[in-house]
Formats: structure tokens, sequence, C-alpha cells
């Protein structure tokens, strides 16, 4: 979909836009219309970089009482139980609707109708569900089916499996009143109005006020060399761009001793989370790149009848909430969409990754096999990888055996993995070495011709 926007004429920004909207449809295992993220967006006439936040805030304002419990719910992401709680009360003021309006809007082309489109056509007749994507519903099923989940991912009895129909009764009807009325709907009209009913039966907080006082934000944007590039981000809850800074010169450095200076400083900095993402990466014919990372939690099990959408559960996930956060304020996230340049300014890459903490591991894995190894996009993305979680290195099958034995000698414990799998993120990427999507969550990488 993003694909034909450029086609068509359309910039960076308008094919990221189209592109996320349709992951809204196709990708609902792992964002959604109701969820929040983050766009980092680089002008090449200017070799500005700007970053706009329009994740979740924490719902409140003029509350009348407090939230009910939420639910709690245990998954295995990946193998790995996590704990997690869902329910109206889970729910945190949506950004993706916001987002979109103020991307395109900022740096769109084609008229605002013209980028929704393709979501609603999308939504209107379904999309075939990856076998990746599968695998990640079969985990999440406790999260996925309460409420309408089940007439969507259960619409038999029994969950989809890879190549079934995925299709979500009136989400065609939701993007179109997107496209007619724009993001407002979703905060002072009426899928707002419709959003706010479903949270208050359900015991939730999110407010009338919570949706009217939502704004997109500007973030500072933050950078560190690597290998006399400059990678620059929005400072991130898992310090991306800080373990990126804290790594010695790669270049000409032996892998095994790479491997463990990566180890370390993904042990020294940021923590340990699962969660589901979606990455869009885009760069148009005038060197303008879009990069957007959004997500919905896991998903609360609260939807809107009539309309298709499964509201977020950003709340669920404690983490997110730092100490002293109030009604009204972001909350925390670990997406990182990025962009590297070169000294003089031109862009080399946009690259962004799904996988809550593990965007990190992705990004830095990517990013050295992109530019110290001088891997294509493509490979540089589907190379086996590993992510540290304490002393334990966590490695996909084909992983070099030197490196992990390089490992063992400092110190660090070593879970071979028998597989490729979702857990280990999902990157997409686009740039002077073509373009890649994450074959781990099923992604993709074209480029016009």
């Amino acid at each position: 979909m993003g694909l034909r926007v450029l086609e068509d004429g359309g910039s960076a920004a308008d094919a990221g836009v189209a592109a996320m909207l349709a992951g809204c449809v196709a990708e609902s295992v792992l964002t959604g219309i109701a969820g929040g993220g983050f766009a980092t967006f680089y002008e090449a006439a200017t070799g500005t970089t700007t970053c706009l936040d329009f994740f979740c805030s924490v719902p409140g304002l003029e509350a009348t009482r407090p939230a009910a419990p939420m639910e709690p719910i245990a998954v295995a992401f990946g193998g790995v139980p996590q704990r997690y709680e869902i329910g109206a009360s889970s729910v945190g003021v949506p950004g993706v609707p916001a987002g979109a309006g103020a991307i395109h809007a900022r740096w769109g082309r084609l008229p605002w109708p013209r980028v929704v489109a393709p979501a609603v056509s999308l939504a209107r007749s379904g999309t075939l569900l990856p076998q990746p994507h599968a695998a990640t519903l079969a985990s999440l099923a406790p999260a996925m089916l309460p409420g309408l989940g089940a007439q969507v991912y259960a619409p038999a009895g029994r969950l989809l499996t890879g190549g079934d129909l995925l299709y979500h009764p009136g989400l065609d009807r939701a993007l179109a009143i997107l496209a007619d009325d724009g993001p407002a709907a979703f905060y002072t009209g009426e899928v707002g109005r419709r959003m706010v009913s479903a949270v208050a039966s359900g015991g939730g907080v999110l407010t009338a006020t919570d949706l009217a006082s939502y704004r997109v934000l500007s973030q500072p944007v933050a950078s560190a060399p690597l290998a006399g590039l400059t990678v620059a981000a929005r400072p991130d809850l898992n310090d991306f761009i800080v373990t990126l800074g804290a790594l010695p010169d790669l270049v000409g450095l032996p892998r095994p001793a790479r491997a463990v200076a990566l180890a370390d400083a993904l042990r020294a900095y940021g923590t340990q989370r699962l969660g589901d993402t979606t990455n869009i990466s885009v760069v148009d014919g005038d060197g303008n790149a879009c990069v957007i990372t959004l997500t919905m939690g896991i998903g609360s099990g609260v939807w809107l009848d009539g309309l298709g959408i499964h509201l977020n559960s950003m709340l669920g996930e404690g983490e997110l909430i730092r100490p002293g956060t109030l009604p009204g304020e972001r909350m925390a996230s670990c997406m990182c969409p990025t962009v590297v340049t070169a000294p003089d300014g031109p862009l080399l890459l946009a690259i962004g990754s799904a996988g809550a903490t593990r965007i990190r591991t992705a990004l830095l894995h990517a990013l050295i096999n992109t530019v110290i190894d001088d891997d294509d996009t493509a490979t540089a993305i589907s190379r086996p990888r590993f992510h540290v979680v304490s002393d334990l290195v966590h490695a996909e099958p084909g992983y070099p055996e030197d490196e992990l034995e390089a490992l063992q000698e400092a110190g660090y414990k070593i879970q071979r993995w028998d597989r490729t799998d979702h857990y280990f993120g999902g990157v997409s990427a686009v740039g002077v070495a073509g373009a890649g999507g994450d074959p781990r969550r099923g992604g993709i990488g074209r480029l016009l011709t």
C-alpha cells in the first residue's frame, strides 16, 4: 500500500501513513488504530531529523472515580513466560489517529482521503494472516480473544492459522470515518465518544477530557557515532542510543571480540520486557525518510462493536508508567525509529524495529551487519541474532559458534534456540543497500523500479 502511494507521487510521509494504517488492518496481532507510536522524519533538503511522539498518555483527567482492577493474564511470548494485565483499566489514551494526521499535515503531499483509502479498502476485504503472525496470535490468545476478539481471531471456533482470512467487521467503517472526518473523530467525534463509553462500562477512567486534550508532541533527537556515520533517534526507555555510544570502535575488531563488546553493552543498559510492535521505514525519491513504529501493547480485550477496533492495553505494562506520571502525561516506550546519515548529511539508512526491549538488540545487530560488514539490507536483517538478558545470551540457530564460545569464555551462559523466532524482534529498513523486512514477523522490503 505504501509503495502504491509512492508510485502515485506521494512523499515518504504519505507512504508511511498509508502503510501504518494498512498495518492496523493486516497486522492487528501486533498493532492497531487505537494504539500509539513514534515517527522519525529526515528532511533531505535541510538535513533535519525530527521525532514526533504520538504514544499513549495516562488517562484520568477529570475522572470521578478510581479505575477498577485490571485482569492479570499470563502469556508465553517466544517461549518466555510473561505476566500482563488487560481490561478497560489498561486502556491508555490512543495516539495513532492523531499521529497519522500530524505526519501527513507536516510532510504529506497527497490529499488526506487518498492516503487513508488503501487501508479502508483492505479492511473491507480482509487480509491473509501470515504464519509468523499466527504464531504470535497463539501466544497472545488470552489477550486477543476476550470481548469481540473471538469473532475476529477464532471465527470458526478455532484460532486462525497462517493463510486464513483476517477480517475485522466494521473496521472499514472506522477507517472511512478517519478518511472523511479526520483524526478529530477519534478524539472529539463519534469514535471518541464510543471509546469513552466502552472503557467506562468496564471500569476504566478514559474520559472525554483525556481525548480532547491529547496532542502530538515533538521529541528531542539524540545521536551516536558508528563507523564514522551518525545514528539518530529519540532517547527511548531501553537506551538504544546510549548503548550504541558505549560500544568501542568496532571497525577491524575480530567478530568474537565484537560479540562480547555488544553483549556487554546490552547487559549494562536497558531492561527486559515483551510486547508487540509494527515498524515501517520509507524513503522517497527526494531522499526524505519516514520511519514509524507503533503498537497497542497486547490488546485490552475491549472492542468497539461495529467499528472493529481493539483498544490498547498500555497501562497493563506497568514499567511504561514512570514514577510520578500524572493523567495526561506520556507513558515511556522502547520504540526507536532511526535514521543513519553520512558526515556530510546524505541519508544512508532508515531503520526501525518491533519487539519491545528486543528493539534495541535487533537494531544494533542490523546496523552492525550493514555498516561494519557491508551486508545488503535484507541480509543484514535476516542474519541470526543474539539477545542478552542479564548473564544469559539467547542465540538463534546459525549464530557463529566461535562468537558464542567467546561469550561463554567471557562469563555468559548460552541458550541456543531451535528456531528463528519473532522473539528476536522485527526490523524493517531501506537505504543505499536496498530494502528489507524481517522474516521473523513476515516483513517485506520493496523498491520502486
